[in-house]
């Protein structure tokens, strides 16, 4: 069944692209939030890559009373435990993300030089599509969360996702997702023989300097830059 492509921002850094880079939003945000991200990376000119931000779908969020916001899935509770986690929501996050994917793939972006990036929920989401999907991608951006649905989705792990690095940073005073789940992820991830770069911060649940310096540095790395 066909995926309709979610609305997207799209900024390319050179009139001729290699590599692309779909950034999630967290909870309650939109594509908008890190599109200014592109230019404190600071990536050289060459090669050119397209960082993708799309909005999520509009949806009631349990925890917020009830009240509709763009948001990935459903989230009933601050405990990131295994019970009662929006399953269905997940998976339909992932098939949007999978059809960015293909699109990208489409614009003749080889999947090896597609990333995938997502802060909190948006994380998650990219944490879940990265493991599962059919293509060996170039990396994924995990930053402040945590691996959802877990067992399930480490049951589901695709051949390519060994192979896939892995840059996962969390806030150590984060009082939105606590350290402990990011933790407990990275844990089970490695146990799994998964790529796991960690690196945490002194920094509640956001972005840092610092952070985004390491994280252009790892971008780099995996571009070839």
């Amino acid at each position: 069944m066909s995926q309709n492509l979610l609305d997207t921002i799209e900024i390319n850094t050179a009139e001729q692209c290699e590599f692309a880079v779909i950034w999630l939003h967290g909870l309650g945000a939109s594509g908008n939030d890190f599109e200014p991200i592109v230019g404190e990376l600071q990536l050289p000119e060459s090669p050119g890559v397209r960082f993708v931000f799309p909005h999520a779908p509009i949806r009631p969020i349990t925890i917020n009373g009830g009240a509709s916001m763009r948001g990935w899935y459903d989230i009933n509770s601050l405990d990131f435990g295994e019970r009662e986690q929006d399953s269905a929501g997940i998976k339909d996050s992932a098939a949007h993300v999978n059809a960015l994917i293909e699109a990208e793939i489409s614009n003749g972006i080889a999947p090896a030089n597609i990333l995938l990036a997502g802060f909190s929920q948006g994380g998650a989401i990219a944490l879940y599509t990265g493991l599962t999907t059919s293509h060996t991608l170039c990396g994924i951006l995990a930053l402040s969360t945590y691996l959802p649905i877990h067992d399930e989705t480490l049951a589901s792990l695709t051949e390519h996702a060994q192979k896939v690095p892995i840059f996962m940073t969390h806030g150590e005073f984060d009082d939105v997702i606590n350290l402990h789940y990011a933790e407990r992820s990275r844990d089970l991830m490695l146990k799994h023989k998964l790529n796991v770069q960690w690196q945490q911060y002194p920094m509640g649940h956001n972005v840092s300097q610092q952070q985004i310096a390491d994280i252009a540095a790892w971008m780099k790395s995996q571009f070839g830059m």
